[in-house]
This record gives structure tokens, sequence and C-alpha cells, in this order.
């Protein structure tokens, strides 16, 4: 009887180790409830492999993470792409880097957000090129390649510990992705793409979130027509993620024109879709520190009054992209390698 008994008790221990390891492995990493202040850095390893150097508001030469831990920013936003050429400005971003990179965010405590552009290079409202890898591939065969590389990606990034808190299925679709199959003159197949990308997050990382994005953020009627048709067509996702530059839109009028407007777009997709909304892309003009300090400072508290707390965050586009290194003109860092007021906003509570 005893020496039922000491093995029964030795079983039990046996299964709730298995199961805290099982559920310690689809633990999102560095999840807190916190209000989400990011930036995406997919830039860096080029930018440091190129000798730009990062100092702090002092000017002291310092590790990048540091300067924008102590800048209030939480979490990091990493693009990845499917074969991508070794081009300074839009190269790198494989499969290998991403994983380094957040690696690296890991280590200094960030949270993390992959996003899948599903192309070689950049994929955005203007091109949604298919990498030339599934370049011929009939349709079902490119529903394969979408959950293969999906889930290749997954897998590489939880074998080295990290199960990403958010996860884009697309960068900036207005039109579709993976042009011509997935454009949304064909949304039935656009969905089914989509599709194939969430189950094979989920497959890999049940607790992480997906991510359906578009631009023009204070565009009430472009989101509402999308999304529609989204739920017409049964995609799946659990966020609805919005990019925010007024420099691009028409004019480039300053933000104060088209806060309000952002603000009534997430309070909408909130409530007429019953999703989580988050700001995944904004930006202002590098060479008018005050103005995007400014209008960070507004996104943020515009993100934050979204009822039921579904209002999740705001990141920044490459913020330490500066001028003098990516000719990008809504950086928040300066050619001195230091950060611009504008990154102060951040810290603002």
């Amino acid at each position: 009887m005893k020496t039922n008994f000491i093995k029964a008790i030795a079983c039990m221990v046996t299964l709730l180790v298995m199961a805290a390891c099982s559920a310690n492995k689809y633990a999102i990493t560095n999840h807190t409830n916190a209000f989400s202040k990011g930036a995406d850095i997919s830039w860096l390893p080029q930018m440091e492999a190129t000798g730009f150097k990062f100092r702090n508001a002092q000017g002291i030469e310092e590790d990048f993470f540091k300067i924008l831990k102590d800048k209030g920013i939480n979490t990091i936003r990493l693009r990845t792409w499917v074969n991508p050429s070794a081009d300074k400005a839009s190269g790198h971003c494989s499969k290998e880097e991403t994983v380094a990179m957040a690696l690296r965010a890991k280590k200094w405590g960030m949270r993390i957000m992959i996003d899948f552009h599903y192309s070689d290079t950049w994929a955005d409202p203007g091109k949604q090129k298919k990498p030339k890898a599934w370049e011929g591939h009939d349709f079902s065969t490119l529903l394969n390649d979408v959950y293969t590389y999906t889930f290749g990606v997954m897998t590489a990034l939880q074998k080295a510990g990290i199960n990403p808190e958010w996860v884009q299925v697309g960068n900036e679709t207005p039109g579709g992705m993976i042009y011509p199959e997935g454009s949304i003159n064909n949304w039935p197949q656009l969905a089914q793409l989509i599709n194939k990308g969430y189950d094979a997050i989920k497959a890999v990382s049940p607790q992480s979130k997906v991510i359906l994005h578009l631009d023009q953020g204070n565009n009430n009627e472009r989101f509402r027509w999308w999304f529609d048709k989204a739920t017409t067509q049964k995609a799946k996702y659990d966020v609805i993620g919005l990019s925010y530059y007024p420099y691009w839109l028409k004019g480039s009028p300053d933000y104060t024109l088209s806060i309000n407007d952002l603000a009534k777009n997430l309070n909408d997709m909130a409530a007429r879709y019953n999703k989580e909304v988050m700001v995944v892309e904004v930006g202002g003009e590098s060479a008018k520190p005050q103005n995007t300090y400014d209008m960070l400072v507004a996104v943020q508290q515009k993100v934050k009054l979204v009822p039921n707390n579904k209002g999740l965050g705001v990141l920044y586009w490459e913020p330490q992209g500066a001028n003098s290194w990516s000719h990008y003109a809504l950086s928040a860092w300066g050619d001195d390698g230091k950060p611009t007021k504008a990154m102060d906003a951040f810290l603002v509570k």
C-alpha cells in the first residue's frame, strides 16, 4: 500500500511538472498589462554594422536598448521578410536576424511584436509583392507557403524562448497582400491567406494576439469598408492595428487637423467589431521635434481613452533611423546620435 501511495504521489508530481512546462512553453515573452509604448527598430542591426553610434541625452555612447528603456519604451516591433537582400536600407530582416533581435529585446525586458510582410522587401499600400520563391505557385500551394513560412518563423522564435505578444499577418494591407492572389479584388482568397497565417501563429503560440493592420488610421470610411469585408469573409484576427502619419496625408497637414478623426476611428473600431485596437506605426518630422512630441502625447491619450481598456498602445516606426543614415524624414533621432525631444513623449504618464 505504501509503495502504491508513493508511486501515485510521484505520478501526480510528474503530471504537475509536465503541465507547468507545457504552460511555460506557451507563455508570452515579458508580458505585462501595462500600456504598450513601443518602437519598430528593424533597421538597428544595419545601423550598428555600418558604425552609427547611439548616445543618450547627455551625449554619452550607450547601448541603444538602454536608451529606449530610459525613454519609457517597453515594446519592440520587428518586421520579417522571406528571402531579403543584403541592402542596407531595404534588406536584412530575415528569420535569423528577427530571432536575434527578439532575443536582444527579451534580455532588456521588452514586450515583442512580429510583423510578417509576406514579401522579400517592403510591403505597404503601394506594393505587396509576393516572395520570389513563391512566384508561379497555384493558390493551393500559396496557402501552404504562407502557413509553412509563418509556422517556421514562429517555431524558430519559440525555440529561442520567445512567444511574441502580438503578431501581424500582413503590413498595411488596405489593398490586400501577396498580389495578385491576395488582392481585395478577390476577398475570399485574401481571407484564406490571412487565416493560414493566423492558424500557423496559433499552432505555435496560441496566446499570441494576431493583428490586421491598415494605414491612414484617421480614415474611418477606409477602415469600416475593409473590416466589414474581413468580417463577411470570416477573416480571423484579435487586434485592429492602425498607422497614423499626418505627414503622409494629402498636403502634410498638422496632426491637430486629424487627431480627433483618429480618436473617432479608434473608438468605432473597438465598438463596431468588439476588438482591441493599437497604433502600431506612428511618426512625425524629425526636423520638428516639439510638434512630434505634442503629436505623440496626443496619440497616446486618444488610445488610452478607448472605452473598456481596448486601446493597447502606441509604437513609433524606426525612431532611431536618423536622417543622415536612413534619409528618412520621420525619425525621432538626431544625426548626433541622440534622441530628440520627441522621444520624451513616451515618459508622459
